[in-house]
């Protein structure tokens, strides 16, 4: 009997607590999916575009930086050997040896030695235009990134105002009885293009200013090689 009484508070209390929970609000959870497709065709194509965008972003940049790696890469046996080749006048060799190597440093080189025998300047001159024109090859990409970084926020901004326009067409249709489920949609558009654009953007920038720095570097490199080569020329002779 006492062991029925016992049981009949607890029975009661767990009905209640049953019966709390089932008012209680289911929360919603928002995942990374549900925010790309919940805007539409609008907001989903402009989420493919700055997918796309990101991929591109990724792509030129590690392509770029392994290129601008190697064109940076000081290789003290290649100087020894062409410094070695021009004291024994074997230009063949050192035409032979930049062949060899891909770097802009190597095909700067060839340039030289190909006028060994002209004046300082005429060698100079032909060495910096060739400077140019590497220098011209390391950019490759760069202006495509920056266009990324440029493009990207704007294309959010587009998404923001396309869903924008979805909300204020929900509520001009709604006759007056606005929810706020009703204008998810456009608002969910909104939000997401705009942070998937800046995030495209900040992350092409910084890949772009990155880039940029590591041409600075190797134009530097470029340009200690053609004085170090004229130089060896000079005492060469």
């Amino acid at each position: 009997m006492n062991t029925l009484l016992f049981q009949i508070p607890v029975a009661i209390d767990s009905l209640a607590m049953d019966a709390v929970l089932a008012n209680e609000p289911v929360v919603k959870t928002l995942s990374i999916v549900d925010l790309i497709t919940s805007g539409g065709i609008g907001g989903q194509l402009i989420m493919a575009t700055l997918a796309l965008l990101s991929i591109l972003t990724v792509y030129f940049f590690v392509e770029r930086f392994q290129t601008l790696k190697n064109a940076t890469k000081v290789d003290v046996h290649f100087t020894n050997q062409v410094k070695d080749f021009l004291a024994d006048h074997k230009e063949s060799s050192i035409l032979a040896l930049c062949k060899r190597t891909p770097s802009p440093v190597a095909q700067l080189i060839a340039k030289g030695t190909v006028l060994r025998n002209e004046s300082p300047k005429v060698i100079q001159d032909a060495m910096e235009r060739q400077g140019n024109l590497e220098v011209y090859k390391l950019e490759h990409n760069l202006a495509s990134l920056a266009t990324i970084a440029g493009a990207a926020p704007m294309i959010g901004f587009l998404g923001t105002v396309i869903g924008m326009i979805l909300a204020f067409h929900e509520m001009a249709s709604a006759g007056g009885q606005i929810d706020v489920e009703m204008l998810s949609k456009g608002i969910y558009t909104a939000m997401t293009t705009t942070v998937a654009g800046l995030i495209v953007g900040i992350v092409a920038f910084l890949a772009y200013n990155n880039l940029v720095v590591k041409v600075t570097s190797a134009t530097f490199k470029m340009e200690e090689a053609t004085a170090d080569f004229l130089e060896m020329i000079a005492k060469s002779k």
